[in-house]
């Protein structure tokens, strides 16, 4: 019995070794890979290939690796960029996030070689951007026939020289009603609360390049159902998705997002056909119309113009508001600078007339300020959204493999003392001293991004930032509440937004 009962404790013990001895193992596999330079993504990656020598970066923790950085409200450009200063990685560096290869640049050349490349000419979709059909509009569909046909109609009917000068009076008109909702406000309650103005202006801004539409914002009726459309899928395309990044999606459901998205689109769906009956019966002549003689002609199906029309009043509506809402900001904190603006505004057009877009190549000042919060607060400080290696390709002296996600951190450049005197410092006069182009030609400053890529409405963001800028500083001087001051403290959504929305006063300069 005894040599019985020895016999079983050493075979369960040997059994017991084995397994300690297999579970060891993989604990150091797993291990080894999580230290890997670029994580486990990466490490995957070099375990069935002849890689080349490893990008530098860090491994992140175990199995998510760095997608903590990448949750809602994280400051994930700081974040890359103090990591690529602590591994020496400026130019290039490797990250994971759970399941997906990254590299990041945050190195002006470097970025120039990834945007300009026919090997990163598509972006990465990701599940709620083919939820909400993007992956047939513009910003994400994949390079080809089909988006170049999408950028030649941008170009051409809503984007170009013609269409900016047409919708001139337009921007213009919509700065009036934002400079008497700011006077009504600042009459009614004391304060101008700068987001929520901008936005709803920057909103119809839209609404009227695209359907040529007007939209009353309050507690019922289309408005407001438009309203909460922009702010869902603007939620939903800036948050994490973690069933992007990891194979078995089901432990995850708990976002909810598909969920969401889903809703969304049922409701997008209705607002945009609604508007486009409305629009056949119209003489007018937007960018609608021009969709519908398409659809016509059978050269966009029905869900493809929806979904082209979902990313214009999408894309168009955020950049323009978060942007203004930066500069006011800063004016406030900077009355010095506010006041020399005015002065030029005053000089080139007097106090009694309303600026206008031909009046703009007069106010080079404004134009600087413009530049200069771009490169201080850029909305999007990784370039919104990133790219995508379609085959196997170099950047620099690195291998980068097909399926690599690439990004550029455009908040590193801008505030990289190798590239700008003293970078946190705000003075606009430096691009007063240097014409510096943000449109996409010089990779120090360009917030539209640059290549195939670039931001078709980059000109007509733009004048509308700059004739809404000198239309609101030239009718009010901003100034801070008593009670409170300006909070430049950032979060990053899909845009770089101010974490604490602008309150403050805004008092009459003329009539």
């Amino acid at each position: 019995m005894s040599s019985e009962c020895n016999f079983l404790f050493v075979q369960s013990t040997s059994v017991l070794s084995f397994e300690l001895c297999v579970c060891l193992l993989l604990f150091i596999a797993v291990f080894g890979l999580w230290l890997t330079p670029g994580g486990l993504a990466w490490a995957l990656y070099r375990a069935h290939s002849r890689a080349a020598a490893s990008i530098p970066g860090p491994s992140g923790l175990p199995i998510v690796g760095l997608a903590l950085s990448f949750t809602h409200h994280s400051l994930t450009h700081r974040t890359l960029a103090r990591l690529s200063k602590a591994f020496k990685s400026k130019p290039l560096m490797a990250f994971s996030v759970g399941f997906t290869r990254f590299v990041v640049s945050g190195d002006r050349d470097t970025a120039r070689e990834i945007l300009s490349s026919s090997a990163f000419a598509d972006r990465p979709v990701k599940e709620t951007a083919r939820m909400l059909m993007f992956d047939r509009a513009m910003g994400f569909a994949p390079y080809g026939d089909y988006w170049r046909s999408l950028r030649r109609i941008s170009a051409v009917h809503l984007f170009g020289p013609r269409q900016l000068a047409r919708h001139g009076e337009v921007r213009r008109g919509i700065a009036r009603r934002v400079a008497a909702g700011a006077a009504a406000e600042m009459g009614r309650e004391g304060v101008v609360r700068v987001r929520s103005l901008l936005h709803l202006g920057s909103l119809n801004n839209v609404m009227m390049s695209v359907f040529g539409k007007w939209y009353e914002f309050g507690e019922s009726g289309e408005g407001l159902e438009l309203e909460f459309l922009v702010k869902e899928g603007y939620e939903l395309l800036g948050m994490l998705n973690w069933s992007d990044h990891f194979p078995l999606p089901g432990p995850f459901v708990w976002q909810g997002i598909r969920k969401r998205s889903m809703r969304l689109v049922e409701k997008e769906h209705r607002v945009k056909r609604a508007n486009m009956i409305h629009q056949e019966g119209d003489e007018s002549h937007d960018f609608v119309d021009v969709l519908l003689d398409l659809e016509k002609e059978s050269k966009l199906s029905d869900l493809e113009m929806i979904a082209v029309l979902w990313e214009m009043i999408f894309r168009g509506t955020d950049t323009v508001a978060i942007l203004l809402e930066w500069i006011l900001a800063r004016m406030i904190l900077h009355p010095e600078i506010q006041a020399k603006a005015q002065n030029e505004i005053d000089n080139a057009i007097g106090l009694n007339k309303m600026v206008a877009d031909s009046d703009l190549p007069n106010l080079p000042y404004i134009q600087a300020i413009v530049k200069e919060t771009l490169r201080l607060h850029p909305p999007g400080p990784l370039l919104s959204w990133a790219r995508l290696a379609i085959h196997d390709t170099h950047v620099g002296p690195h291998f980068v493999p097909a399926g690599t996600t690439a990004m550029v951190n455009m908040w590193a450049i801008t505030h990289d003392e190798g590239v700008w005197p003293e970078p946190e410092r705000f003075r606009p006069e430096r691009f007063l001293e240097e014409d510096v182009s943000i449109m996409g030609s010089d990779l120090r400053l360009a917030p539209f991004g640059s290549g195939r890529r670039v931001c078709p409405g980059k000109s007509m963001g733009l004048a509308t930032v700059q004739l809404w800028l000198a239309h609101l500083l030239h009718k009010f001087k901003w100034t801070a509440c008593a009670d409170r001051g300006v909070d430049l403290s950032e979060c990053l959504k899909l845009s770089l937004e101010m974490k604490q929305p602008l309150v403050c006063k805004a008092f009459p300069r003329i009539s």
